[in-house]
């Protein structure tokens, strides 16, 4: 049973991770399609896809462990450590779903 009260800053995470999420299935699709040949592709991307996830960890680890010395709550630990990877999400969704002319 779910309780009745749940706090602002459980609710940003939560809808913070369902972005995440949702984006980032976006992202898997349209670079499946891409490596399938269903759709243009740059020529960097594989590599761009592997490289991008070293440095969201690095800054995501970072960002967790400034907060964490800070003194913040565990939710704010966690949105911090997030912060990077939505950022990498949506910019590829917005990348790879823009009209080709954009491009």
């Amino acid at each position: 049973m779910l309780p009745i009260w749940i706090p602002a800053a459980q609710m940003r995470l939560a809808h913070q991770f369902t972005r995440i999420a949702i984006e980032s299935q976006v992202v898997i699709g349209m670079r499946m399609a891409g490596m399938m040949g269903v759709i243009a592709q740059a020529p960097g991307e594989p590599f761009r896809m592997v490289a991008e996830k070293q440095a969201a960890a690095q800054e995501s680890l970072f960002a967790m462990a400034k907060a964490g010395l800070g003194g913040a709550s565990p939710e704010s630990m966690m949105a911090a450590g997030l912060r990077p990877y939505g950022r990498r999400t949506r910019a590829n969704s917005r990348r790879l779903t823009a009209p080709r002319a954009r491009r």
